[in-house]
């Protein structure tokens, strides 16, 4: 912690002009059209390229801590409850099943195509990769003009998927590291992670509600207690090894869905401007850095880069197809379900629907940060099989 520190402080006017130049190139996005997302990584690659640019090693509990509980709060107060609700069954089956589904595939096709990769080291990049970020898709959909009920389904999947895949990726770890996987302890430790994460996150979030309507507070007071809720909820749900992810997401959704009756109009938009901010700064950085990592990744690949390129293009493809092949399906099961149950859009919703919803599949910082948090060595010492390669194929997906 202290070399962190002493890195931090060295490079402090790294960081403030690192936060200019995001500032001038989300303004030069806007200028040409692009998502901002896209043009920071590859600044950021082109910025590690400079001579002198001090290297960025990034701390996985640092993106998992910092950057997670903020920008998923942010994520759960912007959408609706009640559009959830609405299409709650499409939401739960892509955000659960099709994650699981996905991280199959990429399993296996891994296990197949890749030499020296294992079946568990398959699931732990299919767990990376298999879920569109909820970050991504907000910044890309302030871009985009989609059906009111597309950016529903597609933000209320991607708050709830960085959960069930970062359950697969712990499961994976343990299966790599020591080489078996136990079914029931597995069924049972993911049952806990999702109702206790869930749980913990309604407590702390009512604890919160209890707190601005009984004490004396002002506008930035509320601000304040605002901006400490993400990180306590995820916190209490890490220490009592459920979800943090899920906590998070279900206390945002409360907070937000009661916010009219504890937050007065003034603390509101002080809130919500306080908070456009700080995610908007966030992002910037998390995307920046996601190229800035790059050229250390690269060094460090057993295989050449071309080859470890066509690795990350044939995932992407795959993770593409599997999505739209996923929505598809979900017509499919829509279309006879609505014959026995009442479905949120009776309609038939034809061909494009489905492939709009597969193609929307943005990858993010949930990936990364997950796939950075893969430890240098396994217990007994010995370097962590492919770690390298499978955060090269990680960076290539986003």
């Amino acid at each position: 912690n202290h070399k962190i520190y002493n890195h931090m402080l060295e490079n402090l006017t790294f960081y403030l002009i690192l936060v200019i130049i995001i500032v001038l190139l989300v303004m030069l996005a806007k200028k040409i059209k692009v998502a901002y997302p896209v043009l920071l990584v590859l600044a950021g690659l082109g910025i590690s390229f400079i001579p002198g640019t001090p290297t960025i090693h990034i701390e996985p509990e640092l993106i998992f801590f910092i950057f997670l509980p903020p920008l998923l709060y942010e994520a759960a107060w912007a959408a609706s409850w009640k559009e959830l609700w609405r299409w709650r069954r499409i939401v739960v089956s892509f955000a659960f099943v099709v994650v699981f589904f996905t991280s199959l595939v990429v399993a296996f096709v891994a296990n197949h195509f890749i030499p020296g990769f294992s079946l568990a080291l398959g699931f732990l990049l299919g767990g990376i990769v298999s879920p569109p970020d909820a970050v991504s898709a907000g910044a890309i959909l302030k871009f985009v003009k989609i059906p009111k009920r597309y950016s529903s389904i597609l933000e209320g999947e991607s708050l709830l998927n960085d959960a069930s895949s970062l359950i697969i990726f712990r499961f994976a770890m343990i299966a790599v590291a020591t080489g078996q996987f136990i079914w029931q302890e597995a069924a049972l430790s993911f049952l806990w992670m999702c109702i206790g994460g869930a749980g913990i996150g309604i407590l702390v979030g009512f604890f919160f509600m209890k707190m601005h309507r009984l004490l004396p507070t002002d506008a930035n007071i509320d601000i304040v207690l605002t901006l400490v809720t993400p990180f306590l909820m995820y916190l209490v749900a890490e220490e009592l090894h459920a979800s943090g992810v899920l906590a998070v997401v279900s206390g945002g959704l409360l907070l937000s869905n009661r916010s009219h009756s504890f937050l007065a109009t003034s603390s509101r938009l002080g809130t919500l401007n306080v908070w456009s901010s700080l995610v908007f700064l966030l992002n910037g950085i998390v995307f920046m850095m996601i190229g800035l990592d790059l050229p250390q990744i690269v060094s460090g690949l057993e295989t050449d880069w071309f080859t470890a390129f066509g690795y990350g293009v044939l995932i992407t493809v795959i993770l593409i197809i599997t999505r739209i092949v996923a929505a598809y399906g979900a017509v499919l099961i829509t279309l006879i379900m609505r014959n026995f149950i009442t479905v949120a859009d009776p309609q038939n919703p034809g061909w494009k629907a489905p492939a709009l919803i597969g193609w929307t599949g943005m990858r993010g910082v949930v990936s990364l940060a997950a796939a950075l948090s893969i430890p240098l060595t396994l217990q007994d010492g010995t370097p962590f099989p492919h770690r390298n390669l499978i955060l090269f194929i990680t960076f290539v997906v986003i």
